[in-house]
């Protein structure tokens, strides 16, 4: 594999990687604020006690991504951050907003409610700046003035494939969240809060995939280049739908102790779909960053370079791995914290 398709593969993987996790920590705290003041159902007790250890973790894969743009395509960073700047900066600040509230959180009882509208709004706002970047790639919104790239924000925010990738991120991070918090649920033994997760990941799914399918039809007529690349990677998309329906079935299975659902075996399959998913975009992607002005080759580092950050990144990894593992038997497995016992 050349050194540019496997720097390209790596970062892919990490915006897979975050994509999930972003998914799970901002989607547990959008249903962390809608339940609760719910005295029905535990379904927010359930999402905080996810939230409470992980969202740390997701901020580290976050800066782990820019660091890799940064270090594997130098070259790309200046039109990058140009271009970007807005969505970025807002994100950026809602995170600062919300990450410096989940600090306090523990500190601050009487500004507790707030805190957790915070969470939720953010869980909300922060995902639809980030997938915003995603329609100014594909082409039509960027030219270049005096050597300057500039983004036009009047039509990219009058073009409805905007509001579609929002709506596509949204729905995708809360069918995420919801089928995950069904199985984180069904750990801690809690039914009243993995009915509830169950009951939002049933209407949830169909929603996300028919999003997907409609934001497709609304891309700017620049990107036919795009679909073109789609249409030809249509086996690995078939595939995804298929782990899709697998993991969508899984919801209606019968256990043996009366429950509706095999939470599990739908995390996994779901995890499948969107893995295959993202990478068979990124195929469709290539060769461009930003369409037409940036190719993957034009942003990327010296090869010599980039294999020399390589060992630095494995031996970080190295390190990192057994701390994520740990952190998962401590987390996500001890049924003593899942039960706050």
């Amino acid at each position: 594999m050349e050194a540019a398709a496997l720097a390209i593969t790596i970062l892919w993987s990490l915006l897979f990687v975050y994509a999930i996790l972003g998914s799970l920590d901002f989607g547990a705290g959008f249903w962390g604020m809608i339940y609760g003041k719910n005295n029905q159902t535990s379904a927010s007790q359930i999402a905080n006690r996810f939230l409470s250890p992980t969202w740390e973790i997701t901020n580290v894969f976050l800066v782990i991504f820019v660091v890799s743009v940064v270090s594997f395509f130098p070259f790309a960073t200046t039109l990058l951050s140009s271009i970007l700047l807005v969505p970025v900066a807002l994100g950026l600040l809602l995170l600062t907003i919300r990450t410096t509230f989940m600090v306090f959180e523990h500190h601050a009882q009487r500004f507790r409610e707030l805190l957790r509208v915070t969470s939720g709004f953010t869980g909300l706002l922060i995902p639809a700046l980030l997938v915003s970047i995603l329609p100014i790639t594909l082409g039509g919104f960027v030219e270049f003035e005096n050597e300057y790239p500039r983004l036009h924000y009047g039509e990219l925010l009058t073009h409805p494939t905007l509001y579609m990738h929002i709506a596509f991120g949204l729905t995708t991070e809360l069918f995420i969240s919801a089928v995950f918090l069904m199985d984180y649920a069904k750990e801690a033994d809690d039914r009243s809060a993995y009915h509830t997760f169950r009951k939002h990941a049933i209407w949830l799914g169909p929603v996300s995939i028919a999003v997907a399918v409609l934001t497709i039809g609304t891309f700017p007529t620049e990107a036919a280049w795009i679909v073109e690349n789609i249409e030809a990677n249509w086996l690995w998309f078939g595939l995804s739908i298929v782990f899709f329906l697998i993991g969508y079935g899984f919801l209606f299975v019968k256990r043996a102790d009366g429950t509706h659902g095999w939470a599990r075996l739908a995390v996994i399959s779901i995890i499948l779909q969107y893995g295959i998913a993202i990478y068979a975009y990124g195929s469709a992607h290539l060769p461009y960053l930003v369409y037409p002005v940036l190719t993957v080759e034009d942003g990327f580092a010296d090869p010599s370079m980039f294999y020399n950050m390589l060992i630095i990144y494995s031996i970080g990894f190295g390190i990192l791995i057994p701390a994520f593992i740990l952190f998962w038997r401590l987390f996500l497995k001890d049924r003593r914290y899942l039960k706050q016992e």
